[in-house]
């Protein structure tokens, strides 16, 4: 990956504004039980909680270039309590939006409380977008939580909202931005979420072996797994996102993605085992550390695709597409894929047959999920590929043998 920087007269003017975030932490106010000093984190085992931080930031594609986005940002762990401490949170979440959104775990049966801040745009000040959750699937009781602004709550630049969810549907979910959806999920306001199954912990035997991690609550033990992975499918179009930036009419009705990525980056950074030391390079990814002794750039590409297992494991693959604009084929090379849930159901019919399927790929549409299992039994030690059958995806713009694909590696 060649490494490009690039800082526009709107970053420059943003960060020279930095100093003066904090005025609109009026609003910064987490909700979560048993937390005492605001950092929403719960000492409650039926309880989760987690800070969102909604903003603009910068992602580095695979050919090198940087382009701009919407997104979401991690400020779990940072207290809120005093007015100083709300200060350093929303400080922290400019610039520091995530492409995907940061990856949500939840367990079944636990009450799940999400505080979302908007702290927004540094880049492009002009703009006062709110922003939602939507938790996408997920079947919510109460219209306020829902993330659709016409029948819940937007929250305004300078506020927090906190969402209330009741985990009692374990399954493969994503999340994202309902506000002028087209716009900000194309600019990046979109991450996986699934929900563990209250069977997990238990022992059940399946075909010799024994597993205490599922994909869903089957009783039997067929939907257990070893390792398991989120795969979000998505993709960007450079131009939409390079209008936006420097405050250009955006092209909605020629939006066509030539970035297709696996979990936010091309091949070969989706094979990149780096997480928060990715990429490595100074400018070559988004966020300014706010530090002005030190204005390395860090990373907003965290997730790796790289998929890694020892012989005899079985792999779940956790695999959804929020892509706007496409329909994307993922199909395994070598390993055969077992279809054991879709759209966060199990696949069981009613008499408690199993409807599960074997197959060398699957087809996901925008807003829909799989539960794969990959089985390595018999499968030989060696690097295997897991790519879209859709060629003309398997670039980076303009750069030939990248898009959508990924390793998988048995040790």
């Amino acid at each position: 990956m060649k490494t490009t920087k690039k800082y526009s007269i709107p970053l420059l003017a943003g960060l020279f504004c930095l100093s003066g975030a904090a005025v609109a932490n009026a609003g910064v106010d987490v909700k979560c039980p048993t937390d005492t000093n605001g950092n929403a984190i719960s000492t409650d085992p039926a309880v989760q909680c987690m800070h969102l931080s909604a903003g603009d930031g910068y992602a580095t594609m695979a050919d090198g270039s940087i382009k701009y986005i919407f997104g979401f940002a991690d400020l779990t762990g940072l207290p809120t309590a005093s007015q100083a401490e709300k200060d350093q949170a929303v400080a922290k979440g400019v610039l520091s939006q995530n492409w995907p959104a940061p990856t949500i775990v939840l367990d079944e049966n636990t009450e799940f409380y999400l505080s979302l801040t908007n702290v927004g745009m540094m880049i492009r000040p002009d703009l006062f977008d709110p922003h939602t959750v939507h938790f996408h699937g997920y079947p919510e009781s109460s219209t306020v939580f829902d993330g659709l602004p016409e029948s819940g709550i937007a929250i305004n630049m300078g506020s927090t909202l906190t969402y209330y969810y009741k985990l009692n549907d374990p399954g493969t979910y994503m999340y994202h931005c309902h506000v002028e959806a087209t716009e900000h999920m194309q600019m990046g306001m979109l991450g996986s979420l699934y929900v563990k199954p209250a069977q997990n912990g238990t022992s059940i035997s399946y075909n010799g072996r024994t597993y205490t991690q599922f994909a869903y609550n089957d009783v039997d033990g067929s939907t257990g797994y070893d390792v398991e992975y989120p795969i979000q499918l998505g993709s960007f179009d450079g131009a939409f996102h390079d209008s936006s930036e420097t405050v250009q009419p955006l092209p909605f009705a020629l939006m066509r993605d030539n970035y297709p990525m696996i979990n936010g980056r091309g091949y070969p950074d989706t094979a990149d085992g780096r997480t928060n030391t990715f990429p490595p390079t100074d400018g070559s990814s988004a966020n300014p550390t706010n530090n002005p002794d030190n204005p390395r750039l860090q990373t907003s590409q965290p997730v790796s695709s790289l998929i890694q297992a020892a012989p005899n494991q079985r792999i779940l693959l956790r695999i959804s597409n929020l892509a706007i604009t496409r329909y994307y084929t993922l199909q395994s090379s070598g390993i055969k894929m077992e279809v054991v849930g879709r759209d966060a159901k199990l696949l069981r019919a009613p008499n408690g047959a199993d409807l599960y399927y074997k197959t060398n790929s699957v087809t996901l549409g925008g807003g829909e999920s799989v539960d794969v299992i990959l089985d390595t039994a018999g499968v030989a030690p060696g690097t295997y590929v897991l790519y879209t059958s859709n060629l003309n995806y398997l670039n980076n713009d303009q750069e030939e043998y990248g898009g959508m694909m990924t390793e998988i590696v048995i040790n």
